[in-house]
């Protein structure tokens, strides 16, 4: 797939709780904001209703601002793409809405982007991909597996049947008294714990798919918290038994998926790992020890666009958009489906 040429892309992402935008010619990042919304720390989560508001009010802003920089002449902009799904049904809503209007305002062609499409292809800017190529992808809404064959054809191997690896961080977080975002917390308190101190469970580790599931180790973690003391050496060491347990069973799942690739005479090339949760260091240094091991490339997308982020949403156009398919009717899906 060759991405266009000599196209300026405005882009917007707000399927959870990232408002962000993003203006991105052929490969260059022009401007790009992630505006992280702090209304829901106070919640233990994110509050859909809540997440939505600050959205619409946000992108005004900071949209305003971006137009307004010396260097930026909105006329210019030759596409507009937004998020469209999967993620939450109101924060889709109002992105989609928002820049559907600034392309219609402008007279240009607005183009729907998949959020997960994003996260596939936001690698391949920075990177050289070969082919087949293996994708970990990592966030708070998802944890799921893709094999590339090429750019064009996407498998799902596996995914989450409960809660995303993300979620099960906050919520075991929330469980031993830590605020919401739960990961990078749990990561820091994980250095100075015991990671064998406590046996927590591998759901779905003998499970003949390549499916994770992440909801009993929370369980065991509530029942933990039920009869024990919650202090600083109990937090210490739940955080790095959990961190090491969440690991363990990544790495199972990616050997159990070579496997089955070397089996169907599949030889992998390259591998990467996407989404907010490859920012922790244990699990990126154990995965890396897996592949070197392997002898398989390993890549990773640049920093701003490792989590939920409107560049990934602008390349992503830049490698699909045709006039074929831009859709300004197209309608937000929080459930929407890999279409490559």
């Amino acid at each position: 797939m060759m991405y266009q040429t000599n196209m300026l892309v405005f882009a917007s992402e707000t399927s959870c709780d990232e408002t962000s935008i993003c203006l991105m010619e052929d490969n260059k990042i022009i401007e790009h904001v992630i505006f992280s919304q702090e209304i829901h720390y106070n919640h233990g989560g994110v509050v859909p209703e809540l997440a939505s508001r600050s959205h619409l009010e946000k992108l005004q802003e900071i949209t305003n601002k971006m137009f307004k920089k010396p260097n930026i002449n909105p006329k210019k902009i030759d596409v507009f793409a937004s998020t469209c799904g999967p993620g939450l049904i109101g924060s889709l809503l109002v992105g989609s809405t928002f820049t559907k209007s600034l392309s219609i305002g402008f007279n240009k062609p607005f183009f729907p982007v998949n959020h997960l499409e994003g996260h596939l292809l936001s690698t391949s800017f920075n990177n050289p991909i070969v082919y087949p190529h293996l994708v970990l992808l990592l966030t708070g809404g998802h944890t799921q597996m893709y094999l590339m064959h090429d750019e064009n054809k996407v498998e799902l191997l596996g995914e989450s049947v409960d809660d995303a690896i993300g979620e099960a961080f906050d919520k075991t977080a929330k469980l031993i008294g830590l605020g919401y975002p739960g990961g990078a917390q749990i990561e820091e308190l994980a250095k100075y714990g015991d990671e064998n101190y406590f046996k927590l469970p591998k759901p779905l580790l003998n499970d003949p798919t390549f499916n994770f599931s992440f909801s009993g180790i929370k369980t065991h973690v509530n029942l933990l918290t039920k009869k024990s003391t919650i202090d600083d050496n109990f937090r210490k060491n739940i955080s790095s038994s959990f961190q090491k347990t969440i690991t363990e069973i990544i790495i199972s799942k990616i050997e159990k998926v070579l496997k089955f690739l070397n089996n169907k005479n599949i030889s992998l090339k390259s591998t990467s790992i996407v989404g907010g949760v490859a920012n922790n260091y244990y699990i990126r240094r154990n995965l890396e020890n897996l592949f070197e091991k392997k002898n398989i490339e390993l890549y990773y997308p640049i920093k701003e666009m490792m989590s939920d982020n409107a560049a990934m949403i602008a390349w992503a156009c830049i490698k699909n958009f045709t006039n074929k398919n831009a859709d300004i009717f197209f309608k937000p899906d929080p459930r929407l489906k890999i279409t490559l």
